[in-house]
């Protein structure tokens, strides 16, 4: 079939639209597509997994050249090593990361700092289709709050920093508009795996309904080990009964007789820690002997085997961990030679976004104040499976 004729009212990953209240490009319908894609993917036990290992593989073991890496960036103290490794945390996340920059009188570059990824926006372009300020706030979403107070998504509480641009004709310019600078607010590189001034969507996003299911299908089987009833069987029984009279010769019933509901017992016999106990059951009825009478559990894992085994899959092959994947099903055996393997091959999974974060380290400390990295190496050492000493492939 082609292209043309396909369904065409499938929609869009993102939907960008202009918020003429605080002048900014919205990232998602409700402006909070990363916040809400960081929600779904911790709440699935193997999107988290996945998403935590796409991380430490970028990350690797921080930079090779170690003087570097222990390089001190900020006022607060952070090594260049320390935003490295919260940059990685943000491209594996969203496929995009933002580092702010402070420049001296000279229009050099002293300082740099790490900002979440999740609390930037872009500006609307102007007519030359340039972005020329990133609109910064701690949380889009407003919950967050300073003082008992919630910080409120107005303009007076967000921040518009200059877009990097390193020329210190430029750089000198921006601080004589704000006043010396004492006053100005600095650069920001804000880099995206999508495209110029394009926002990101992230690895998840691509199996963002299979987490949103592996997250139900937990809740299922939560609800069916604590809530489903899980007793062995009940025992029927005769109940005795015996008839009162008070001094107007009124039948006065027993209070036991009237509470006959189970609320008690079905708290007695739900969940786990009360599983395989015995019900009993009084009837006033059918004089015989007790009986018991066996009880068949409906479980609900059984109906979901299929869909489970299959979202695990979607998850892990959407991160390009199909080694991990085999391992976990028993697709190949668990050996040295193997996780090896499995951790050569990964390496050259997450190349593509360690090379984008040297490229972006090599475009700052081009600019600092003084020779940071003398090698010009901004290269990362990739991680590597060590084997136990003595101990053989086969434990």
């Amino acid at each position: 079939m082609r292209v043309k004729d396909l369904k065409k009212n499938s929609n869009k990953r993102i939907d960008i639209r202009y918020l003429q209240q605080l002048g900014i490009q919205a990232y998602g319908e409700d402006n909070l597509y990363p916040q809400t894609l960081k929600n779904i993917v911790s709440a699935s036990s193997t999107g988290s997994e996945c998403a935590d290992r796409f991380a430490d593989f970028i990350e690797g073991n921080g930079f090779r050249e170690v003087s570097f890496s222990e390089y001190v960036v900020n006022r607060k103290g952070d090594t260049a090593d320390d935003i490295h490794a919260l940059v990685c945390r943000d491209i594996a996340d969203y496929g995009g990361l933002a580092l702010h920059v402070n420049y001296n009188i000279l229009g050099e570059i002293v300082e740099l700092q790490h900002i979440p990824f999740e609390n930037c926006r872009l500006l609307e372009e102007d007519d030359n289709g340039y972005v020329a300020k990133i609109a910064i706030h701690p949380d889009w979403s407003g919950c967050k709050t300073r003082k008992g107070t919630r910080i409120k998504i107005s303009k007076e509480n967000v921040d518009y920093i200059d877009v990097f641009n390193p020329i210190k004709s430029v750089v000198q310019a921006q601080i004589e508009d704000a006043g010396g600078v004492e006053y100005y607010k600095g650069q920001v590189l804000w880099v995206s795996m999508a495209g110029k001034q394009t926002y990101p969507t992230g690895k998840a996003d691509r199996v963002i309904t299979e987490m949103s299911t592996d997250e139900g299908l937990s809740n299922i089987k939560l609800r069916n080990v604590r809530n489903n009833f899980l007793p062995a069987g009940m025992m029927v029984s005769k109940k005795g009964s015996s008839i009162r009279y008070d001094e107007q010769g009124n039948e006065v019933k027993d209070k036991k007789e009237e509470d006959s509901g189970f609320s008690d017992a079905i708290l007695m016999l739900q969940g786990d820690v009360n599983s395989n106990k015995i019900m009993e059951v009084e009837i006033e009825a059918e004089e015989e002997e007790p009986k018991f009478v066996p009880i068949t559990i409906q479980n609900y894992d059984k109906e979901f085997t299929v869909t489970d085994a299959s979202v695990v899959e979607r998850i892990y092959s959407a991160y390009g961990q199909e080694p991990w994947y085999c391992i976990r099903v028993g697709k190949v055996g668990f050996s040295g030679d193997i996780l090896e393997d499995a951790f050569e091959y990964y390496n050259s999974i997450v190349s593509k976004q360690q090379r984008l974060i040297e490229r972006t380290f090599d475009r700052v400390f081009k600019y600092w104040y003084e020779i940071a990295n003398p090698s010009n190496d901004y290269s990362v050492q990739p991680l590597k499976y060590v084997r136990n000493a003595g101990v053989s492939d086969n434990n």
